[in-house]
């Protein structure tokens, strides 16, 4: 073979060889660009005991450092644990000890192509720093008599056994109310409109005769009772003897490391 031939097949091996690998690396960013698409949220912090599971699914499986967080995903922490979920847009939810959440939605894209995220608490207590969220964006905390709105903020939110609800906010807005599904309700601010008492409901279902929206503001808060009356709406301090709980205190570091 002479050196002209040799080069030339030579050549073409080398720019087969560069073809390949460079299918190669495009299908791994491909791949990888999807999995960081699929895992819309990680568990970033974890001590203790923490379990998540599929809503569908009978057992709950550890919750290990950097594991994925769906929608449909329920996670949940035991005594003396704790969790921190990073989500996709950089938010983050921590989870108190005996605290329970369903992730119904993460993230996804609506008919509108609006984003659109909907955790719900079923027990315990949540703290969520949120990132600003535009118009195209939808973010709401729930518990189960009343659906919290946040378009950013730093929250806290607190449900018990028999589903009374205590919302705090630290920085920020929340738009919070015992109907969602009503879009004419006037928002109430707290300080500036008298708050209702509760009322009592005949019949087997106890439920709340007053559909109410509030804004609840900065180091402002709002406290429900089972059947989502409202309780007391007022503002808070810091100085407080609810906050000065290692759980409030933990939560306020790991804002500032972020």
């Amino acid at each position: 073979m002479d050196k002209k031939n040799f080069t030339a097949k030579l050549s073409a091996v080398i720019l087969l060889l560069m073809l390949s690998f460079g299918v190669i690396f495009s299908f791994a960013e491909l791949k990888q660009q999807a999995d960081t698409k699929d895992k819309k949220g990680l568990i970033k912090y974890s001590d203790g005991r923490v379990r998540k599971k599929q809503l569908e699914d009978q057992d709950w499986q550890p919750a290990q450092i950097n594991s994925s967080v769906l929608s449909g995903d329920r996670v949940r922490t035991y005594v003396r644990s704790r969790a921190e979920l990073q989500l996709l847009e950089l938010d983050i939810v921590r989870m108190a000890p005996e605290t329970i959440i369903d992730i119904i939605k993460l993230y996804e894209e609506t008919k509108t192509k609006k984003s659109e995220t909907q955790i719900n608490i079923e027990q315990g207590d949540v703290w969520a720093k949120i990132n600003k969220k535009d118009k195209e964006s939808k973010f709401d905390i729930s518990a189960p008599v009343a659906v919290a709105a946040i378009t950013g903020t730093v929250l806290r939110m607190s449900v018990s056994a028999d589903s009374s609800t205590q919302l705090k906010v630290y920085n920020g807005e929340v738009k919070i109310t015992n109907a969602p599904e009503k879009t004419n309700l006037t928002p109430r601010i707290i300080g500036v409109h008298e708050v209702p008492g509760p009322h009592e409901v005949p019949g087997p279902r106890e439920v709340s005769l007053d559909e109410w929206v509030y804004i609840v503001r900065n180091m402002q808060k709002i406290i429900l009772d089972k059947r989502g009356n409202i309780k007391n709406v007022s503002d808070f301090s810091l100085t407080d003897q609810d906050e000065q709980t290692d759980w409030v205190k933990w939560n306020l570091q790991r804002d500032k490391l972020k």
